[in-house]
């Protein structure tokens, strides 16, 4: 069976509400209009039997008779049995009245061939045991069709008021939804070349604002990523084309003429770096498509940071002193995590922090431990980082050096991006800052349990 559309089913659902609704009201009016007859009915026979005990002093006088017959006279539909205390029948005013009748004292109902009646039992005179029993008639039938009738009307009411309400909530749900439509036309025309299309917002029920927020958001990331894939296979290629340029150019080269074996040797050298560069830059690729894909698994082993820290400003300490430049660590701390890649994530920080330290310059690490985690910090002397470039700092490729745009065999651009998908796949984060002369990446790494 196919689905019902949102608006059908809201349409049934107010059709439903308003039918219960209309029911119930229905029936609450037909029982009170009920109970309204039934209560005048009582209130007509209690006054006739006042009226016919009165006129019944005396039975046996010529007197009884006529103020009996006149009493009855006015009311029409009033008809009255009498009956002795052993219950044989001593009178009836009419020769259509039902041959049975109840019996209990007190008034009921009874129905005769198509001819309702109201009947109300009482004893002659109040008080005797051996009394005659008066039982008073009251012909209802008009009240009755008059509750058929009404309830003819409240099922008549119920179906068109059903029927109207479907049709105005099937229109009013149309309408509610309307936003839902336009989001729904929006992302159908949501393309590779049209990310930049919005939901308005403002002009948005509180009922899906949220929802046309959260679907903007969607589509801000998606452009964001999506320009940033484009930006990222465009660095691709531009990465490659100068190491494949070169190994191109100087294979060619070396093919021109016959050389001696030391020039192919030479040659095959010199690719072979070029290769070596970029089977790394593959390599590191691959590293961040496994991030992306959430694919890295740091192993859990307790650490000494401190350790760690001290062993990797051993192995830079000569390219240090080459530079001119002090290392020097503070603090530590423990935590558990995977060895080889924050080795490899503070490794990047530092030869970062190195290369762009200038002579006479200091490179300090600081590790504060903390009580929900550790705080490491990677900061170096020189050159301010404008405040607009920090945020680009670990993207793909980018680099803040305006005189190294070209490929490189050295430095892809790639050390930052690495050290930042190292560091998220710990549960941590990491920033920069840079003022005063001073530019610092600040590392919040969790303990683990």
């Amino acid at each position: 069976m196919p689905r019902l559309s949102l608006s059908s089913r809201l349409a049934l659902l107010f059709a439903a509400c308003t039918a219960v609704v209309s029911l119930f009201a229905g029936v609450l009016f037909s029982r009170a209009s009920e109970a309204h007859f039934v209560e005048l009915d009582q209130q007509l026979l209690d006054g006739k039997l006042i009226g016919l005990r009165r006129a019944l002093q005396d039975i046996q006088s010529r007197e009884s008779e006529i103020k009996l017959a006149d009493e009855l006279s006015r009311q029409a539909d009033l008809s009255l049995r009498i009956t002795g205390s052993d219950g044989r029948r001593w009178y009836d005013s009419s020769a259509s009245l039902p041959d049975q009748l109840p019996h209990q004292p007190g008034l009921s109902t009874v129905n005769d061939d198509g001819t309702d009646y109201r009947v109300l039992n009482a004893p002659l005179f109040e008080g005797k045991p051996d009394s005659p029993q008066l039982t008073l008639l009251l012909d209802i039938t008009h009240h009755q069709h008059f509750l058929q009738r009404m309830q003819h009307l409240i099922w008549l009411t119920v179906g068109l008021s059903a029927l109207a309400t479907a049709l105005l909530g099937a229109w009013a749900a149309r309408s509610g939804l309307r936003p839902l439509r336009r989001m729904s036309a929006i992302a159908s025309g949501v393309s590779a070349h049209s990310l930049n299309a919005r939901l308005p917002e403002e002009r948005m029920p509180p009922e899906l604002a949220e929802m046309a927020h959260s679907f903007n958001a969607m589509l801000g990331r998606l452009d964001d990523s999506f320009q940033r894939l484009s930006a990222f296979s465009a660095d691709i290629a531009h990465e490659l084309r100068t190491p494949l340029s070169n190994l191109l150019t100087h294979t060619q080269v070396t093919l021109t003429r016959p050389r001696p074996i030391e020039d192919y040797r030479e040659a095959l050298h010199s690719n072979l770096e070029e290769l070596q560069w970029m089977a790394q830059l593959v390599n590191d690729m691959l590293y961040l498509a496994k991030a992306d894909h959430g694919l890295l698994m740091p192993k859990r082993e307790p650490l000494e940071l401190a350790q760690e820290v001290d062993m990797l400003l051993e192995f830079f300490a000569p390219l240090a002193e080459d530079a001119r430049v002090t290392l020097s660590r503070v603090g530590g701390g423990h935590l558990e995590g995977d060895r080889s890649m924050l080795r490899r994530a503070l490794s990047n920080l530092l030869d970062n922090a190195l290369r762009f330290t200038p002579a006479g310059g200091d490179v300090r690490v600081q590790i504060v431990d903390q009580p929900k985690g550790l705080k490491l910090t990677v900061e170096n002397s020189g050159a301010q980082i404008s405040e607009d470039l920090l945020p680009r700092l670990f993207d793909r490729f980018y680099r803040a050096d305006p005189a190294r745009h070209e490929g490189s065999s050295e430095h892809a651009g790639l050390g930052l991006a690495i050290t930042e998908s190292i560091v998220r796949a710990h549960g941590g984060k990491i920033h920069c800052e840079s003022e005063n002369g001073w530019t610092r990446f600040v590392i919040e790494l969790p303990k683990g349990d």
